[in-house]
């Protein structure tokens, strides 16, 4: 019984939504733009998300990064010369602070430096500015890289102080677009280097190999051993007439601890140790780990302020929903007092108008989980960026789009049982 008096009043409430057809389709518009903005905010933000994790991660969760970082007013030694005379700036970590790591901090598995290199980078007519690190071979191990082919540094490459070096994908798709890059040669600088690895890609690449003379990011990797020797220890940079140099012995300490309960303690220990022997506080610390709980805890507060936003889409849309069903029980009070008096009940009447109210937010809410299923597609695709879209995300979106519905009709639906019948058949 129940199941036949709801059955004829969705037809019946269908029917009266089909006599006006362009505002019922108006009316479903807010719940649409709603219910597509809550699943297109929340793929855009997965999508964010997920790239800082994964840049995050490949830092090496399990790891403590020591950074040299130039102050701002580095003292350094100076001499006159040139135009402008010259100077040399001397800061960050040094081989004696990676020492002194060794010897006192016995949760450290595994310890690798790194030096950056101001160097360009050639073949042939192609050109690129990446980041040239000297590091030693177990560089991969600890920062967790894969390799695409080839191999990579190895002790004999640093015993030997050997000109091979290891590209990244991106860069080596720029240098090499059509050739392969393995066992090529690079110039660096004024040497030449033996391509010898190529590691997998970071993140997403493009398509397209970049055009000639266009510069490209990714990394370039050679031995630490070599890197001291070919281009040593300074930094030349020629600005307006005058000359800076820049010491520095590591650009970067990363340390492998054992057990991920003792990184806050080498973090810790760390920073410690090197405000000890750096008064300038040329340094910086950097732990993934703590980086990853503030980026759970950044994507929390992100997800909650894009779907409050969507949310205020969807409370404009049920407001709109309520607005014309305040506005048909008005014109059809008529019907209202005819049906009372053929034996109605208050309850038929709440039904009829909340099946109309409900019946527009479900179809306005299937077309928005539509609209919201696209509209991530389109964003990756003309604006370059990530988008997830989650199982739950058009689930939640639907549903909520479906309780509106309900809240929003239940007021105009009261309003129509509420008709004294003889009143309402007085109604012009």
């Amino acid at each position: 019984m129940l199941a036949q008096t709801l059955s004829r009043a969705v037809k019946l409430g269908i029917r009266s939504l089909m006599l006006h057809r362009l505002r019922s389709l108006l009316t479903t518009l807010g719940v649409l733009f709603g219910t597509s903005s809550v699943i297109a905010m929340l793929a855009i933000g997965e999508g964010a998300s997920a790239e800082a994790y994964e840049q995050i991660k490949q830092l090496g969760s399990q790891n403590v990064i020591l950074r040299s970082v130039k102050p701002a007013e580095s003292p350094g030694q100076s001499s006159g010369g040139g135009m402008g005379g010259s100077s040399v700036v001397i800061y960050g970590i040094t081989h004696a602070d990676q020492r002194r790591i060794e010897e006192t901090f016995p949760a450290i598995a595994d310890l690798v430096p790194v030096r950056e290199l101001s160097q360009e980078v050639r073949h042939r007519d192609r050109v690129a500015t990446p980041r040239v690190l000297a590091t030693a071979s177990n560089y991969v191990e600890v920062t967790g890289r894969l390799l695409h082919e080839g191999r990579f540094l190895d002790e004999e490459d640093e015993r030997l102080v050997a000109n091979v070096c290891v590209l990244g994908s991106e860069l080596a798709r720029h240098l090499f677009p059509n050739e392969r890059a393995l066992g090529r040669e690079v110039r660096i600088g004024s040497n030449y280097f033996t391509v010898v690895g190529i590691l997998t890609p970071r993140t997403r690449l493009s398509d397209d190999p970049a055009s000639a003379g266009q510069e490209t990011t990714d990394e370039l990797l050679i031995p630490l051993t070599t890197g001291r020797k070919r281009f040593g220890e300074l930094t030349v940079r020629q600005r307006s007439g005058s000359r800076e140099m820049e010491q520095v012995e590591l650009h970067e300490l990363i340390l492998a601890v054992d057990d991920p309960v003792n990184v806050p303690l080498v973090a810790s220990a760390s920073r410690r140790l090197l405000a000890m022997h750096h008064s300038k506080g040329d340094y910086e610390v950097v732990v993934p780990l703590e980086l990853l709980a503030r980026a759970e805890e950044t994507k929390r507060i992100f997800n909650i302020v894009l779907s409050s936003i969507a949310g205020i889409s969807l409370l404009v849309g049920g407001i709109g929903i309520m607005n014309v069903m305040l506005a048909t029980v008005t014109e059809r009070t008529r019907e209202i007092g005819i049906r009372r008096a053929l034996g109605a009940k208050r309850r038929h009447i709440v039904l009829q108008f909340l099946v109309e109210c409900v019946v527009l937010s479900v179809v306005g809410g299937a077309m928005g989980v539509g609209l919201g299923l696209v509209i991530p597609i389109a964003v990756e695709y003309w604006a370059d960026m990530r988008t997830i879209v989650t199982p739950l995300a058009p689930i939640l979106a639907f549903t909520i789009s479906a309780g509106i519905g309900i809240v929003f009709g239940i007021y105009p639906a009261w309003r129509a049982a509420a008709m004294d019948p003889v009143e309402a058949l007085r109604h012009e």
